[in-house]
């Protein structure tokens, strides 16, 4: 990847994003560790990847209104980009901005340092006492439900998804908090599959290792659908 520059606009939208998150989290106590600060410094490095690499573009901003979310995508591209290029765009290209908090499987959680690193830019354990505590707590939540099963597809699989839990539904229900669906397409391209590496997987104690002919992504445009908010009956608890 070549060296890449924030551009002044980019600079003048995160700026302006995180006076209004410091607002927002003034008084906000985080048993994980979460720091806005580094949320700022670390979405100020990627956001050239963002912008000029990967070129993301979201539609649907108009469905988003100013209150908590489920928010649940599709998963795609191998790696968990995808989850860093909704938490830039629900941060920087959608108004009011928020940090979405993303739920992580534990293996994830459990990496040294980089386990650490995900607490304190907003991502936690996904488990359900975690996610009921965030909701309680006026925060919307990134949740991909596929998990690993869907950065891992074999190729004729990408695009389709994979079965997946119904812990989102129950947890929407019991907080009624409305459930905002969530479409990334172009991160399957990243990183076109070769073998999954399922004894050395196996060795690392890692659920998944798909191996690719390329170590680093390549530049596959992402667009990012956000679909109408589900919302969930009174009546049904």
């Amino acid at each position: 990847m070549e060296t890449m520059l924030l551009s002044p606009e980019d600079d003048f939208k995160i700026t302006e994003a995180f006076n209004q998150l410091r607002v927002r989290y003034k008084d906000y106590k985080d048993p994980w560790g979460f720091n806005l600060e580094l949320c700022e410094s670390t979405l100020r490095k990627l956001m050239p990847l963002y912008r000029s690499y990967f070129k993301v573009r979201v539609f649907g901003q108009e469905n988003i209104q100013d209150k908590p979310y489920l928010v649940v995508s599709n998963h795609t591209g191998q790696l968990p980009i995808d989850a860093m290029f909704i938490t830039i765009a629900l941060a920087i290209d959608i108004q009011p901005p928020r940090v979405l908090r993303a739920m992580i499987e534990r293996f994830m959680a459990q990496l040294p340092i980089l386990g650490d690193l995900t607490a304190q830019t907003g991502s936690i354990l996904g488990n359900r006492a975690n996610c009921e505590y965030l909701v309680d707590h006026g925060e919307s939540i990134l949740i991909f439900p596929e998990g690993v099963r869907g950065v891992s597809k074999n190729t004729p699989e990408y695009y389709k998804l994979q079965p997946f839990s119904q812990g989102f539904y129950r947890i929407a229900l019991q907080k009624k908090t409305p459930i905002l669906p969530v479409c990334v397409i172009g991160a399957e391209e990243m990183f076109p599959l070769v073998v999954h590496a399922k004894k050395l997987a196996s060795l690392l104690k890692l659920p998944s290792l798909p191996l690719s002919a390329n170590f680093l992504p390549l530049p596959s445009p992402i667009d990012i659908y956000i679909g109408k908010e589900i919302p969930i009956p009174e009546h049904m608890n």
